[in-house]
């Protein structure tokens, strides 16, 4: 029988990565106690994957607290929304001031903001923490992003950054920042991993459908891809997944239905996105994307009505064209890191949050789903400029565009032309182009809206002061308040 105070930190939740962190905090010296709300699960656990090993159980939270050293830490690896709060309901009465409840589940950054100042009220700490990396990053070191109360972190930080997976010395874990920060900040992850998986999708639409290509010379091609620029873990498995084959030889991803589900951190993603008006767009498509996928009844059944281009196959240089499509590629992901660090820094504007984005490239650079070669580029970025507006005025990610773009755009015109969809390579080049241009055609757009609406507009002359015009002559000259996206 465990004595009381003997255990460092307390976790709750023993599916796959709950325990798969548990055994990593174990291997890294830390006493963990072990609890599950179907208590069998406890014992199962403890006389199999913790055998000999210095992990202790618990049959009751009651049990559980008072096996902690104080102040008390209690990780959560439940399921996000009603199981979090009814566990912290639990806790709350069993704990006391200056106690730390983790949640580190995939949780909204809008319910950590509320835990948190519900719980601060009651003089108990609460982190929100994002978790990446899978089972495998659970087991053997993942990327945590920690945020919440500050207070919190001095006695989590030495345990999270153990844990956590290392580039060279330097742990992917380092404190977010206030309330929801640790949780705003993995949704952003997550939809770049929407982006990220999107966009690989396309270059394997283009190799196989353009250019005829089987999985196993796709396979070879990011083998050699992944020696790059492009060098990533998405990147990696892909090569993984189409060399697999099935008992009978064939490629088994060939064989799964071409319709893909999601978890909803993308989605949050894109409305964030939307109700901040960042132009999120990559990620957006992203989303979209899946969501027409899910259509699969409607698309065989369209697909033998709706006619689209004759040709369907790319005649020219197959090497060259690989070539091209490996730099859409890249630039369209450069975008979609630039669009999340858009989005982060306007959340931490409005949320008064004090992001470092050098760190949160670095706790992104290991351990996770989004690991790649090029995060390490972008903390390079934020530590030449900590205020830098858009990654793509960085002189490495511009330099990068430049050297990209013919590519990108003979790929984007060539999928058009063969009725291919590339829906986020297309999006990012349309956010660049709009991005780098000095007039858009908004002006037409507010002149509409004041024409139908009588919502104004401001001259270039005059920026700041709104006008109205009397478009035909019989309209008022009463103007409707003004609005912004």
């Amino acid at each position: 029988m465990a004595k009381e105070g003997q255990a460092d930190i307390a976790l709750i939740g023993l599916a796959v990565m709950g325990q798969n962190l548990i055994l990593n905090m174990n291997d890294h010296g830390f006493v963990v106690c072990a609890y599950n709300r179907t208590v069998v699960k406890v014992d199962k656990f403890l006389a199999n994957e913790a055998k000999e090993t210095k992990i202790i159980g618990a049959h009751s939270m009651q049990e559980m607290v008072s096996k902690l050293k104080k102040p008390r830490r209690v990780m959560m690896l439940v399921k996000a929304g009603s199981a979090v709060d009814s566990f912290i309901d639990q806790l709350v009465p069993l704990l006391e001031k200056g106690d730390i409840i983790i949640d580190g589940g995939n949780s909204e950054y809008t319910d950590s903001q509320r835990r948190c100042k519900a719980l601060m009220e009651k003089g108990i700490l609460f982190v929100g923490s994002g978790v990446s990396g899978g089972e495998d990053g659970a087991r053997y070191g993942p990327s945590l992003m920690p945020g919440g109360s500050p207070e919190a972190w001095p006695h989590i930080k030495t345990i999270f950054q153990s844990i956590a997976a290392h580039v060279g010395k330097e742990p992917c874990c380092d404190w977010v920042g206030e309330d929801g920060a640790g949780h705003y900040v993995k949704m952003v992850h997550n939809g770049i991993e929407y982006g990220d998986m999107q966009v690989i999708c396309e270059a394997y639409h283009l190799m196989k459908g353009a250019l005829g290509m089987s999985e196993d010379e796709i396979s070879k091609t990011l083998e050699e891809w992944n020696k790059g620029e492009l060098d990533s873990f998405l990147v990696e498995i892909t090569r993984d997944i189409l060399a697999f084959k099935d008992t009978d030889g064939k490629a088994l991803v060939t064989k799964i239905r071409d319709s893909a589900g999601q978890k909803g951190t993308g989605k949050w993603t894109a409305i964030s996105a939307l109700d901040k008006g960042i132009p999120v767009t990559l990620i957006g498509e992203a989303v979209f994307a899946r969501c027409l996928s899910s259509l699969k009844d409607e698309r065989v059944q369209a697909s033998k009505q709706l006619k689209g281009p004759a040709v369907t196959k790319y005649s020219g240089d197959k090497k060259e064209f690989i070539e091209h499509i490996r730099k859409a590629l890249y630039a369209s992901k450069i975008v979609s890191y630039a669009q999340g660090f858009m989005l982060l820094r306007e959340a931490a504007k409005q949320y008064n949050w004090n992001l470092n984005y050098g760190g949160i490239a670095l706790m992104w650079r290991g351990g996770c789903i989004i690991r790649s070669v090029f995060l390490g580029n972008i903390k390079e970025a934020f530590d030449k400029d900590a205020h830098l507006k858009n990654l793509l005025l960085d002189d490495f990610f511009k330099n990068a565009i430049e050297k990209c773009q013919d590519s990108w755009r003979k790929v984007v015109a060539t999928a058009v032309t063969l009725g291919i969809p590339t829906p986020t390579f297309s999006s990012a080049l349309a956010f660049y182009d709009g991005y780098r241009s000095e007039t858009l055609p908004a002006n037409l757009i507010q002149a509409q809206r004041d024409y139908f609406g009588a919502h104004t507009y401001e001259l270039l002359s005059t920026p700041g002061k709104f006008v109205h015009t009397n478009w035909t002559g019989h309209g008022g000259n009463v103007s409707s308040s003004t609005y912004n996206a």
